[in-house]
């Protein structure tokens, strides 16, 4: 929690800032706009709405439109543990604008928990897909049994309202679903998070309630990492089984589960630049975000190194996507709150090196 203590502590001197100027200008309102102004001049970009609490944007275009489809925080008033009760979210809002630094539209509710037939708690960071007409919501949330699963619903609406089918996909588990579609219009799901998000319980593929509530494997061995599959064309169901998303160093060489700063976590993404796949997620307990870039879909996937810095809270989760030409980054911080679980979205300009990696981004100005 060393992040969110950091966080804390800065925001704590802003304060302090506040109070010594109210003490000198004995003036409440210039001193709430002097609080204002120094918290917002020390983060790279602003939230994109205030109304509701967003975190772990999956951003899309679609029809020349914006659409980002988050996390919805709230207060649920769980206790913090790090399995991640505490972020107990119970439906979807979807955010739209008509381009970067427009007007962003809260389009409602697209889909509650409570409309999940088999759902039982949690719902956790989504992605879409689009094809043939329809639109796919990929969630992950907890079942009956308290155990991750995926779930799709459906909508002839980017912003929804989504219909969820009354199973979840078969052989799905974890959390974080990310859909790539590829220029041959073939779709893969990347998925999976350790500690809360149970990918633990899964080493020998079935669930082990009583497996360990982190990496669940030895130091020097090789990390546990996220899944891929490819999807059915009727985007409902895997095909072809599970395999492992292989990140190597630049020696070939497995990542290892002792390499917080490199090894994968949670909150996988995949987009193509230049005709390579850049596998990019979190490093969760070290907060950084990651590159890999491979030849397929699949990978294999050679570490690039870590191209954002950590955000004030305790995750980093993002989507990267090419809008009019230029790429961009969504993530989110605390900044609205400061607490690690009510958070909000935000995003920023991405720029690809001529050597393949991706510009480093600090997301808190120093």
């Amino acid at each position: 929690m060393i992040k969110k203590i950091k966080g804390i502590s800065v925001l704590a001197s802003i304060m302090g800032l506040g109070i010594m100027s109210s003490c000198q200008q004995n003036n409440q309102s210039t001193t709430k706009t002097s609080i204002d102004t120094l918290k917002k001049s020390k983060y790279l970009s602003q939230p994109l709405i205030s109304n509701i609490f967003t975190a772990d944007p999956s951003a899309h275009v679609f029809d020349g439109k914006i659409y980002i489809y988050p996390s919805h925080d709230i207060e649920a008033g769980k206790p913090e543990n790090d399995n991640g009760d505490h972020f107990d979210m119970r439906d979807y809002h979807i955010l739209s604008m008509d381009s970067i630094g427009a007007k962003v539209t809260d389009n409602g509710v697209a889909l509650s928990i409570k409309d999940i037939p088999w759902a039982g708690r949690q719902l956790w960071a989504p992605d879409v897909a689009f094809k043939g007409g329809t639109y796919y919501l990929y969630f992950p949330v907890k079942d009956k049994s308290d155990i991750f699963r995926i779930g799709v619903a459906t909508s002839k609406n980017p912003a929804g309202p989504f219909k969820a089918e009354p199973l979840p996909i078969p052989g799905s588990f974890s959390i974080d679903p990310a859909v790539f579609t590829d220029s041959d219009g073939s779709s893969y799901m990347y998925f999976g998070g350790i500690w809360g998000g149970q990918l633990q319980r899964w080493k020998n593929g079935k669930y082990d309630a009583n497996g360990s509530k982190t990496d669940s494997q030895q130091e020097d061995q090789p990390a546990l990492t996220a899944k891929v599959a490819k999807i059915t064309n009727n985007m409902l169901s895997f095909e072809g089984g599970l395999k492992d998303v292989i990140i190597l160093d630049k020696q070939g060489k497995q990542l290892l589960t002792k390499d917080h700063d490199r090894r994968f976590f949670e909150g996988a993404w995949m987009h193509k630049f230049n005709g390579k796949y850049y596998f990019t997620y979190s490093t969760g307990d070290t907060h950084y975000l990651a590159s890999a870039i491979g030849d397929t879909p699949y990978g294999p996937f050679t570490y690039q190194g870590t191209f954002m810095d950590p955000v004030e809270g305790w995750t980093t989760h993002h989507s990267i996507v090419e809008i009019k030409g230029k790429w961009y980054i969504f993530y989110h911080d605390t900044q609205l709150s400061g607490k690690t679980h009510l958070r909000n979205v935000k995003v920023t300009e991405l720029t690809h090196n001529a050597d393949g990696t991706i510009k480093l981004i600090e997301p808190i100005l120093k």
